[in-house]
C-alpha cells in the first residue's frame, strides 16, 4: 500500500493590530482555527484575532520552510502585494 505523503502549505495571517504573520502547516483551516483559540505561535497570541490572509501549496515541508523564509523576509509592502494577489 503506498504512503500519502502530507501537502504542506505556508500561510500568511493578518493580526487585529494590522500586523502579519506567516508559518506552513498541513491543514491551513485547522491552523488557523488554533492561532484563534489562543494556542497558535507565542506572536500570534497577544495578537488576536488573526484571519487567513494568503496561503500556498508547497511540495514538502522542506519547501514550505524555505518559502516561509523567503516570505517573511519580504519588506511589507511587497507582502501584501503577494496578499492582495490571492483569493482570500
Amino acid at each position: 500500500m503506498p504512503t500519502q505523503t502530507k501537502k504542506w502549505y505556508v500561510y500568511v495571517l493578518r493580526c487585529g493590530d494590522g500586523s502579519l504573520y506567516t508559518g506552513v502547516t498541513t491543514d491551513v483551516t485547522s491552523r488557523v482555527r488554533v492561532h484563534n483559540a489562543g494556542k497558535g505561535a507565542k506572536y500570534t497570541r497577544s495578537h488576536l484575532p488573526v484571519e487567513l490572509a494568503y496561503s500556498e501549496a508547497a511540495e514538502d515541508r522542506s519547501t514550505a520552510l524555505q518559502r516561509e523564509a523567503e516570505i517573511k523576509k519580504l519588506p511589507r509592502k511587497e507582502k501584501r502585494e503577494l496578499i492582495f494577489q490571492s483569493p482570500f
